[in-house]
């Protein structure tokens, strides 16, 4: 086995449609990351691909969540992936969503579409987050339903867990809305931002950039065009080196990039 990589035991599966599912393994004795970033993950003859890590960073397991791609070389595979099977994990963690990119704020708008939720199900499960907010409000918009399966699961956890649920409570919110199906809120963000619609359903304030946050995963349309009414508002994006109002993870999105989901 490669240096370069851990190899480690699938302990959990589970499918929430026909191409997404979530899968689980022990975190790796060495492994350190940051809640939001990335790493390699592959499977034994398949290529490595980028997957947020959707765990907070004190977790000692690992879950990523991810979506069959047809004719995808790993995606496929992975979909078929049992407890018991080999995962390979990189040694190397990335991203730019993260906190220290961030200036401090009064609340964090975590903005997603489909599995770009992953990094945000890591950070909002991570108490350096409410040291540096008040409040943090996770949106996500799905094609269907059952898509927004994960997210829920992640936040009713994080506000059931014995630790973290006190000191979460009135602080974490969310927020979902579906493109294909009737939901309670329906019609891409961007268009629930701009109408308004997004906080008036809150019941706050618009978002603002003298005191709020911003971070944005998901497709390259929603990134170019999320990003574009953060920037008409007055938003700056931040990086480590010089931290700013919003940021943004370009790496699934652009398939430039060679941790192309696939």
């Amino acid at each position: 086995m490669p240096k370069t990589v851990y190899a480690e035991k699938v302990t959990e599966v589970e499918h929430y449609t026909d191409g997404l599912f979530r899968l689980r393994v022990k975190r790796p004795p060495g492994l350190r990351f940051r809640s939001g970033e990335f790493v390699m993950i592959g499977l034994p003859g398949a290529p490595m691909r980028a997957h947020s890590i959707a765990s907070p960073n004190w977790d000692d397991e690992l879950d990523f969540v991810s979506v069959k791609v047809p004719g995808g070389p790993l995606s496929e595979r992975l979909a078929r992936t049992m407890p018991g099977d080999t995962l390979l994990v990189g040694r190397e963690c990335k991203g730019t969503l993260v906190n220290d990119a961030l200036e401090p704020g009064r609340r964090l708008f975590l903005f997603a579409t489909g599995t770009g939720v992953a990094p945000f199900a890591s950070l909002v499960r991570d108490p350096e987050t409410y040291d540096k907010f008040d409040e943090v409000v996770l949106t996500q918009t799905c094609r269907t339903v059952a898509e927004l399966e994960f997210a829920e699961r992640a936040v009713a956890a994080a506000l059931a867990d014995p630790l973290l649920g006190e000191f979460l409570a009135g602080r974490l919110r969310l927020f979902t809305s579906t493109t294909r199906e009737p939901h309670v809120h329906t019609g891409r963000i961007t268009t629930l931002m701009r109408s308004g619609a997004l906080f008036e359903a809150l019941a706050i304030p618009p978002i603002d950039p003298a005191c709020d946050r911003a971070m944005i995963c998901g497709s390259m349309a929603m990134l170019r065009d999320t990003q574009a009414i953060l920037e008409s508002a007055g938003f700056v994006e931040g990086t480590d080196a010089m931290p700013g109002s919003f940021v943004v993870e370009r790496t699934f999105a652009d398939p430039s990039r060679i941790a192309v989901l696939a």
